[in-house]
């Protein structure tokens, strides 16, 4: 895999790249410099002068890996505005899914946000405004375009919390959903089928969902 835009030693790039790994699958309270140092290859010494203080040093390796897995699967995938919402929703589902479910390693970034929503540290307050808040924004704008007619911020937010729960479902009971159904839900056909899926749900619960307020408002 290529280093992100910004330029980085290659001991650092190494170390970034074992702590995701470290991170993701043993959390930030069990993940110790010993492990980040095996899987790095490197001295104990070498990680110290660069991780200096844990917290600081994960929050550098969430942004790394968020860099890495937004240079791979943008949020909208390289749809312009001039392309028809139904594919810009699209768009952005698949590269959520995308995020939390390709196997390749770009997904350490979903892994470690998982982790940081069940055991949230310093970090998650920073990742809100810098990742998460964005992100939230435009697929608010992208829902706001859909309904047309200007509805208040907490409709909005709900049917963005709709759209984003339908992915995590995924993710969070893809064990249970491969074992019950026999199929690999990373596998790039699942993931297409996935996102078609929630964007077909999605379009027709909105549809719905203005229907019902319209016939409310009568």
């Amino acid at each position: 895999m290529g280093q992100t835009t910004h330029s980085i030693s290659d001991t650092r790039y190494r170390i970034l790249e074992a702590s995701g790994e470290i991170f993701a699958e043993f959390g930030f309270r069990d993940a110790t410099v010993m492990r980040i140092c095996e899987r790095a290859g490197v001295t104990l010494a070498t990680v110290n002068y660069y991780l200096r203080e844990k917290e600081g040093f994960y929050s550098e390796v969430l942004k790394y890996w968020f860099e890495v897995a937004i240079k791979r699967y943008p949020p909208l995938l390289g749809v312009t505005e001039d392309t028809p919402l139904e594919d810009r929703i699209r768009a952005f589902i698949k590269s959520f899914l995308l995020r939390i479910l390709d196997k390749e390693k770009p997904t350490w970034f979903g892994k470690l946000m998982a982790r940081e929503m069940m055991e949230p540290t310093q970090a998650l307050d920073s990742l809100i405004e810098e990742i998460i808040r964005p992100l939230h924004k435009l697929l608010g704008s992208i829902v706001q375009e859909m309904i047309g007619t200007p509805v208040n911020e907490e409709t909005i937010r709900s049917c963005c919390v709709s759209i984003i729960s339908q992915c995590l479902y995924y993710y969070n009971t893809r064990f249970v959903v491969e074992r019950l159904f026999q199929r690999d839900m990373c596998s790039p056909d699942e993931i297409d089928g996935i996102a078609d899926h929630i964007t077909r749900f999605t379009l027709n619960g909105l549809k719905h969902y203005l229907e019902d307020n319209s016939e409310k408002g009568k």
